[in-house]
């Protein structure tokens, strides 16, 4: 398993601990549990904009279908009618939430009241430093720091992304990595959303910071020699990465063999990363497809040389290997749907018949990765629907499973950068437990708890329950269900209930904490997961029987959940709310069309809504590469199952729920057209009048707003549309 050095490790847990640190007050407000509001309220509205329609013709295959708002795709988000249609739809939708205004304000308030604002991540030690990502009050960026030798030492920061912030409406890092001499520090930047990242160098002994102008990269890497960096380029068009380049930071912008291709992936269906092993002997780049992966390999001492194959792609075929010493640890799936562990010598990473078996193949227990050091192995793995850690010890071939005590819970490999090291990091939470970051010994087996993450304003675990149920979906298959809720809340069909799930792309949801959801839990609301087919909660076949022609179990599967929830008398049936972001989007876009009349609102985030358009459109990023996930409509098989089910193509004369959609117009995942299109066919079929509105982020993409506090203001705008639709209607 590929594991990045110190500052990509850094980088990766500040955005953990972003997440972590994105919390809120516990509100003493009570939810008003009168009858829902009328929808007849909002008749005092504006009429909402109606975008015009223009004859379009979406050519295929499998046949011909008209799209008369296809005239909102832009590529180059310059058309003004386009445009004026989004700002008339963000005025309208900021009228039709004028009356929760004051709650919106309380609501972000208690949002980032739950930041602790001044609070930083556990240092650990990486090549003479102690590296380490804190926050500043008022500050909206993480700062990246680090210590020479010992922690008393004189503070040195290695990146202020507040300070590189500074006059862009959106900023984001992306890739980071500081070279092996720990002089040099090159990092990847964004400045419009749309993950098209600029090369950026930073002298660690003079300060001294230097753009190259090298864009539309997605990582970066230096080699052991900190001249040589090598970086991943973007495709121009469909913006998959496809390009592996070695650069020479000493040479002259002018120098012909300043850049050199090292690498290209003419197959459409991968995309292409690079990184270092954890050992930091080799630099490797990796090639992934849906169902499909391969490495190659060269010395970091020898960056000049010629990248091998670490052993040959083939389809069906995916795996991730680290090296330890004198030899590959490798987690593969070939005989294996779950993932097995092999072992393989240096030199023989190529020739199969030389990898021997450390960990077998489980078809109740999924692998998802691996931490190797010199004296055991620590593995990621998932049972019975939950993430946890395994333990073997290469001298004796023995594991064990660490335990944990409550009943739906997530346990990750932490921060683990010393292979000789005798100890293990790892992260606990669940969804009443706030993030702990935790260090066992393996020896004594003794554990030490480094930090849990503070949630200032009184926040106390005992006032919330956590448990899993099972819902029994349409084939008779269990799906399990994570629930969150205040301990005086009644599970007596009076709550309330926040329904979320994703289930594409092998993503398992897991029962992690989150403080902004108590902002609805604590006024009363039930907050459930839906581990639903399209994952792997329950392993690889679960991921299987939520894919191409077996996609509308993901669908059936939430739907499913709520009945579940409804029938068993938790919750109140006339008060359900869905949401679901991306892939997630495109999910309770297929459920509202199958089943509009079980929820009283729906949130879908940058929802992939038109699944078939988009999908026959190969210029389009992500497109070829999702061919595996949802299948090609060239194929008329796969094209009548995905028009079947689309969201966009589905929509019908029918009553709806209350929506809230929203979108980024320089998103590069789920184009803004796809939610905008949506929307303005939802408002000229749909029979009700519940409010519908579309939230477009006029500066930022895939992501949303950057800055840990702006996009606090975008949940502040869902769960004060869902607190108002679910009848609380007065101000606070």
């Amino acid at each position: 398993m590929l594991h990045s050095n110190s500052i990509i490790g850094l980088a990766a847990m500040s955005k953990a601990a972003l997440m972590a640190l994105i919390v809120l007050s516990i509100s003493g407000c009570q939810l008003d549990t009168s009858t829902p509001k009328d929808p007849s309220i909002m008749a005092d509205l504006p009429q909402p904009p109606t975008p015009e329609q223009r004859d379009h013709v979406v050519k295929a295959p499998g046949g011909d279908r008209v799209d008369p708002w296809y005239w909102l795709r832009d590529d180059e988000r310059q058309d003004q009618a386009m445009l004026d249609y989004l700002e008339a739809e963000n005025e309208y939708k900021e009228a039709a939430l004028a009356h929760v205004s004051e709650l919106r304000q309380t609501l972000f308030e208690e949002l980032k009241g739950r930041i602790k604002e001044d609070d930083s991540t556990v240092p650990y030690f990486d090549r003479g430093h102690w590296y380490y990502t804190r926050y500043e009050s008022g500050l909206e960026y993480p700062i990246f720091a680090r210590k020479p030798d010992h922690l008393d030492a004189d503070e040195e920061i290695v990146l202020d992304v507040n300070v590189q912030a500074q006059g862009h409406a959106f900023y984001s890092v992306g890739d980071m990595d500081i070279s092996l001499d720990g002089r040099h520090l090159v990092w990847l930047e964004d400045t419009v959303g749309r993950r098209q990242y600029e090369i950026v160098f930073k002298d660690l002994d003079s300060g001294e910071v230097s753009s190259t102008g090298i864009s539309g990269v997605s990582s970066v890497v230096y080699s052991a020699d900190p001249r040589y960096v090598f970086y991943v380029a973007n495709h121009p068009e469909t913006l998959r990465s496809w390009q592996v380049w070695r650069l020479d930071t000493e040479a002259s912008k002018d120098d012909p063999n300043r850049q050199v291709l090292v690498y290209q992936e003419d197959d459409e269906a991968f995309y292409t990363g690079i990184d270092r092993t954890t050992s930091d002997a080799f630099v490797a780049i990796f090639v992934s497809s849906t169902v499909s992966s391969e490495m190659q390999i060269l010395r970091a001492d020898d960056p000049t040389g010629e990248f091998t194959v670490f052993y040959p792609r083939r389809r069906d075929h995916e795996y991730d290997a680290d090296h330890l010493g004198d030899r590959w640890i490798i987690r593969t799936n070939d005989n294996a749907p779950n993932f097995k562990i092999m072992s393989a010598p240096l030199d023989e990473h190529a020739n199969k018949a030389a990898w021997t078996e450390v960990i077998a193949h489980d078809p109740d227990r999924f692998i998802h990765g691996f931490d190797a050091f010199d004296s055991f192995l620590a593995v990621s793995e998932r049972s019975n629907g939950l993430r946890a850690l395994r333990i073997l010890d290469w001298d004796t071939g023995e594991s064990s499973l660490m335990s944990f005590d409550e009943p739906a819970y997530a346990a990750y490999l932490g921060t683990n950068v010393d292979q000789s090291a005798t100890t293990l990091r790892y992260v606990y939470t669940s969804m009443t437990t706030p993030t702990q970051t935790w260090e066992i010994d393996i020896p004594t087996g003794t554990r030490r708890l480094l930090k849990q993450v503070e949630v200032p304003g009184g926040f106390d675990a005992a006032d919330y329950r956590t448990e899993r149920t099972w819902a029994e979906a349409s084939d008779g298959t269990a799906i399990p269900v994570s629930l969150l809720y205040h301990r005086d809340t009644a599970l007596d069909g009076s709550a309330p209930l926040y329904q979320y799930g994703y289930g594409s792309y092998g993503a398992s949801m897991d029962p992690t904490f989150s403080t902004s959801r108590l902002s609805l839990v604590d006024r009363g609301f039930v907050y459930a997961i839906a581990h639903i087919r399209g994952g792997q909660e329950m392993g690889r076949a679960w991921y299987e029987q939520g894919r191409l022609l077996n996609k509308k179990n993901t669908f059936t599967d939430f739907i499913a959940v709520t009945d579940h929830l409804v029938e068993t008398g938790r919750v109140d049936p006339d008060r359900v709310f869905a949401m679901g972001g991306s892939a997630g989007g495109l999910l309770v876009g297929a459920v509202v069309n199958m089943a509009p009349e079980k929820y009283r609102g729906v949130i879908a985030h940058v929802p992939f809504v038109d699944v078939v358009t988009t999908m026959l459109d190969e210029s389009i990023p992500l497109t070829t590469n999702e061919f595996d996930e949802w299948g090609n409509p060239k194929d008329e098989t796969y094209y009548d199952y995905m028009l079947s089910y689309s969201p966009y193509d589905n929509v019908v004369a029918q009553d709806y729920p209350a929506m809230l959609v929203t979108s980024g117009l320089w998103d590069s995942q789920v184009q803004y057209w796809e939610p905008t299109k949506w929307v303005a066919k939802l408002r000229a079929t749909k029979t009700d009048d519940n409010v519908l509105l579309l939230h477009t982020n006029m500066e930022a993409g895939h992501g949303g707003a950057s800055g840990r506090f702006r996009r606090l203001e975008q949940t502040a705008m869902e769960y004060a549309f869902v607190l108002d639709q679910a009848g609380e209607h007065a101000d606070e």
